[in-house]
Order: C-alpha cells, then sequence, then structure tokens
C-alpha cells in the first residue's frame, strides 16, 4: 500500500504561481512512476503530467506544456508540481497519483495509488 498526501493548494490570481508537494509513504518510491491529475467541477479527470522512476523522463499534457513542470526527490519521497503562469481554468481538485507502469501514466482507471487530493482555484 502507498500512501499518498498532497499539500501546496490555494487560492491565486491568474498568471501567479503555486507548488504542489506530495509526499509518499512506502520505501520503494523510485520503484513508482508518478504523476498528477486534476478535476475542475462538472468535469472528467485531466491528466496533468507524469515522471518516471527515477526522474530521467517527464509528460505534460498540452494545456500545461511549458507552464507546468514535474519534478521528484526520491531520497525525500516527495514528488513536486510548480504551477506557474496559472489560469483561471486551471482551477480544480489536483490529485497525486502512484503507479509500477509507465504506459498507465495518463489512464485514469488503471492508476494503483490516489491522493486524496487539493484544492487550487485560480481567479480572473
Amino acid at each position: 500500500q502507498v500512501q499518498l498526501i498532497e499539500s501546496g493548494g490555494g487560492l491565486v490570481q491568474a498568471g501567479d504561481s503555486l507548488r504542489l508537494s506530495c509526499a509518499a509513504s512506502t520505501r520503494t518510491f523510485s520503484s513508482y512512476v508518478m504523476g498528477w491529475f486534476r478535476q475542475a467541477p462538472g468535469k472528467e479527470c485531466e491528466w496533468v503530467a507524469t515522471i518516471s522512476w527515477r526522474g530521467r523522463n517527464t509528460y505534460y499534457a498540452g494545456s500545461v506544456k511549458g507552464r507546468f513542470t514535474i519534478s521528484r526527490d526520491n531520497a525525500k519521497n516527495t514528488m513536486y508540481l510548480q504551477m506557474n503562469s496559472l489560469k483561471p481554468e486551471d482551477t480544480a481538485v489536483y490529485y497525486c497519483t502512484a503507479d509500477p507502469i509507465l504506459s498507465n501514466y495518463d489512464r485514469s482507471e488503471r492508476i494503483d495509488y490516489w491522493g486524496q487530493g487539493t484544492q487550487v482555484t485560480v481567479s480572473s
């Protein structure tokens, strides 16, 4: 079992930055592909970004590419999402995910572990 705890959400204005963190309770953190999904009110869950086991490879949804940066620190069992140039359409609950298989990265139905979510609200 892997427990994931997100933090860092909040209310910001358009153009501001925010950094989300995800702390994982596992001794084998580096064996998991880590990612972020988000869900806005009335919308389906949307994949945001993924980082491979040791951080060598990162992947981004088109809507956030160039603005968001995913990273991880395996020594601290923690993953991050740096969000810059935030837009009102980025408003959502952001979920941290963990899965051992890279090919599952954007398929929410196949992800093994989810955090409880953290709210990000961007005002215009």
